[in-house]
């Protein structure tokens, strides 16, 4: 690409670095991520520094790959499928008219041009239903797990996901951020986990930002939080006196969320399909 300085000096300002995107070790640190309820893996604090959550346009990332929440065409569409071909350029759009389409569920790889990243990786989410849920969540875990093995079949070493079928396709924000970080804390502790050196959930609404600071310590926690939380559940079952009130779950809070194609639309904000 050839730029003026000035321009140029503006784009680079513009690229987040993953030395810019703090880790879930330094957001348990700082207190945006508190000890879960409940968990539901073994503790593992090697984790937290492999995994992210960052807000912001992930059109921006440089990292070694970021996923894009495609439509079976690969051709580009709305939300953040066509922040990447706007940003990316027209050579995108050629490439991805090679690629003869692609099923839900399924994902491929393409250079990435002008993005700041090396590498797209284009999955095809599933439109939600309610009259088929068990196929729609299989079809979304596959949208992961085939981008992670993508990956890492092409020794990329961080891949940014944007929260895939929340956006106009309908899938509800709670639910599909439980299959996200359960199908990437699977492959975490899969032998092909530790060819990732960083996994990264980009998030834009603070609605949806709020979701995943809540369940995120479900999934990645230390021994230290582990013990935390079987303290604190001591303690409360000793403070749980009758006549006291009960504090609202927090899950019954997540479930009053409108899911992402509810939320209010930001003219500049990419959404995902």
């Amino acid at each position: 690409m050839s730029h003026s300085s000035s321009g140029s000096s503006e784009s680079e300002d513009m690229v987040v670095r993953l030395s810019d995107i703090r880790s879930l070790a330094q957001l348990f640190r700082i207190g945006v991520l508190k000890t879960a309820a409940k968990h539901r893996y073994k503790p593992d604090a090697a984790l937290l520094d492999r995994v992210s959550l960052f807000q912001g346009d992930i059109t921006e990332m440089e990292v070694d790959v970021i996923v894009n929440a495609a439509n079976a065409s690969l051709l580009g569409g709305g939300g953040v499928d066509g922040a990447i071909h706007a940003a990316a350029g027209r050579q995108l759009l050629e490439e991805c008219r090679e690629l003869g389409g692609c099923e839900t569920g399924d994902a491929k790889i393409t250079k990435a041009y002008k993005l700041p990243s090396k590498r797209i990786i284009h999955t095809v989410g599933p439109v939600y239903s309610r009259t088929d849920i068990e196929t729609r969540a299989r079809q979304l875990e596959s949208c992961y797990r085939t981008s992670l093995d993508i990956a890492v079949k092409n020794d990329l070493k961080h891949i940014a996901f944007p929260s895939i079928s929340t956006g106009i396709y309908g899938y509800p924000i709670v639910d599909a951020t439980h299959i996200a970080l359960d199908t990437v804390r699977r492959f975490c502790d899969s032998d092909d986990g530790n060819k990732l050196d960083r996994v990264i959930f980009v998030v834009w609404s603070n609605k949806d930002k709020e979701v995943y600071e809540t369940l995120i310590p479900e999934y990645f926690f230390s021994e230290a939080d582990a013990h935390e939380q079987s303290s604190g559940a001591s303690e409360s079952a000793t403070d749980d006196l009758p006549g006291q009130a009960e504090q609202e779950p927090v899950s019954e809070e997540l479930s009053q969320l409108p899911d992402a194609s509810q939320h209010d639309a930001l003219a500049e904000a990419p959404k995902a399909h």
